[in-house]
């Protein structure tokens, strides 16, 4: 008698909440191979990084869209609600994690700062093979697309695994499908943030700050993810949580830094 294949368990989070449209999106892809189960912050937590709660206690609820169970909301961070599904709520590891579908883009400088890529981050650290995926447009978005490559690339990624640390950060130009011209392995732009602060006054006439800027972008080949996008490809990058500088070693070694303490 033929054994029936296991499907494989899927985690889902994000940065911009359990409710958003494009966790919904990416659910329903993933719902048609696999077993799913959403673990994600109650509210928005865009641009957050890596945080993790530690002074302050953890709830997760019980959360249902359109009167069925979607999954957990959890009062807390992307890297929270991860960390807190793999260790207290799941049963065991899952097979897979996707952090998105991310309402903007994550590409260049924002990788450092994304909430998005800090959940699938948590997850790699886990050992868990994982990939955020993020639609570059913060207007009126269509997560169809993105949600559906998604998928795709969640079944390449069951099959073939990825190394120890290591993740993949997609990134989904704003077009239909018939407009995208491929899909382009990229390396993480050079683009930075400028940076500034509008000076306002509130209605009792005292002082704040609003952050504004711009993305400063001079890289032009397909080789760098918002680059590609801005040509119109879905760019993979594979990143990892390793900060070090492995040049830079090589070169402290003959600064005689061991010389300092003598």
């Amino acid at each position: 008698m033929e054994t029936k294949k296991r499907r494989p368990s899927i985690l889902v989070s994000n940065d911009d909440g359990v409710d958003a449209p494009g966790i919904y999106a990416l659910v329903r892809e993933l719902k048609k191979i696999g077993d799913v189960m959403v673990v994600a912050p109650d509210k928005q937590q865009s641009a957050v990084g890596h945080a993790i709660t530690m002074n302050f206690p953890l709830r997760a609820k019980e959360f249902k869209k359109d009167g069925v169970f979607f999954g957990f909301a959890v009062e807390g961070t992307p890297a929270d609600s991860v960390k807190l599904a793999v260790k207290a709520i799941l049963k065991k590891k899952p097979d897979l994690l996707i952090s998105g579908v991310n309402h903007g883009a994550n590409t260049a400088i924002s990788i450092i700062y994304s909430g998005t890529v800090s959940a699938a981050t948590e997850g790699t650290i886990l050992g868990i093979p994982s990939i955020a995926v993020s639609l570059t447009t913060y207007g009126p978005p269509d997560f169809q697309y993105a949600a559906k490559f998604a998928r795709k690339l969640a079944q390449l990624v069951l099959k073939k695994g990825l190394p120890e640390g290591t993740l993949l950060n997609v990134n989904v130009p704003p077009l239909p499908e018939k407009e995208i011209k491929g899909v382009v392995v990229t390396r993480q732009g050079r683009a930075v943030w400028n940076d500034t602060f509008d000076v306002r006054r509130d209605p009792a006439n005292k002082e704040y700050y609003w952050l504004t800027g711009a993305l400063a972008d001079s890289d032009s080949g397909l080789e760098f993810d918002q680059s590609a996008v801005r040509q119109n490809y879905v760019s993979v990058t594979p990143i990892h949580y390793d900060l070090t500088d492995y040049r830079m070693l090589e070169v402290m070694e003959r600064w005689g830094i061991n010389k300092l303490h003598s």
